[in-house]
């Protein structure tokens, strides 16, 4: 009888984790005729203004620029906004070659997003097809298929409660009966001891600490070409907020291909000992 596959997953912010800067600033920006340091300024003033959630008000400030400048708002226009992100070395083939070293050593490695950014976006990168699940910040669509409202907002502190749906195998976030349900620990499909969370900001600080209270792992990770971005991940570690600092280079040999491919190892021999 064939051995049962070791369950394990990685959860990873999207902007600045897989990708450089914030994905709205790809194209999404540019096509209402303003640039990047405008809009965000118009974001925080709506966010004071009316003591509105950060991610509530650039979600809102995204339909009204839109709309001033004629910019279509389709679900397949969002898709297409997130055709030219930019990933950071390695990310487009890190899934295929890590879930292959992880099957080797008797584990099933799944991929789960959990961001503040715009999942239709996600949806429209080549890596999309990766995901278990995409949780993330995202628009309802009228009858028209136009974004109207926001349908989902992802912010810094409700980002965990997806850490806890992908522990308890609750993935639709419309169904809340699993996820506020007692579910013994031995009896969860993803253990946190098998997780890892890889982010590198602010917004990703409770995630990575939850993740690593419970036994899992968090990477801090940082663009190296950013000045001061490795101080900030090296701060997490010593905050204990993250197990491991590492440039955002998913490359074969790299920090985290070899920090993960060790924690691979960890788990396996783990079940091994406990097996035993």
């Amino acid at each position: 009888m064939a051995k049962k596959l070791l369950p394990m997953a990685i959860a990873y912010d999207f902007d600045g984790t897989l990708a450089p800067g914030n994905m709205q600033e790809y194209d999404f920006i540019p096509t209402l005729n303003m640039v990047s340091k405008e809009f965000w300024k118009s974001v925080n003033e709506i966010a004071q203004q009316h003591e509105m959630d950060q991610i509530l008000a650039y979600m809102w400030a995204m339909l009204r620029q839109a709309d001033k400048a004629d910019v279509r708002v389709h679900k397949s226009d969002f898709k297409n906004f997130g055709k030219n992100i930019t990933l950071f070395p390695g990310v487009s083939d890190w899934f295929k070659r890590i879930n292959a070293y992880a099957k080797s050593r008797g584990v099933r490695l799944e991929h789960f997003i959990i961001s503040s950014g715009i999942r239709e976006m996600v949806e429209g990168t080549p890596i999309y097809k990766e995901f278990e699940k995409v949780h993330a910040s995202g628009f309802m669509f009228d009858h028209n298929g136009v974004a109207c409202w926001p349908a989902l907002a992802v912010n810094y502190t409700t980002k965990t409660q997806y850490l806890f749906r992908i522990n308890k195998g609750s993935l639709d976030v419309h169904d809340n009966s699993v996820i506020n349900k007692f579910v013994p620990k031995d009896q969860r499909p993803v253990p946190f001891e098998n997780m890892i969370f890889i982010g590198d900001g602010e917004t990703d600080i409770p995630c990575m600490r939850l993740v690593k209270d419970q036994g899992g792992h968090s990477i801090a990770v940082y663009n190296g070409s950013k000045r001061g971005a490795r101080k900030h991940a090296d701060q997490l570690v010593d905050d204990g907020r993250a197990t491991l600092g590492a440039p955002a280079d998913y490359q074969e040999g790299g920090v985290i291909d070899l920090a993960v491919k060790a924690i691979i190892d960890k788990i396996e021999a783990a079940a091994r000992i406990k097996g035993s």
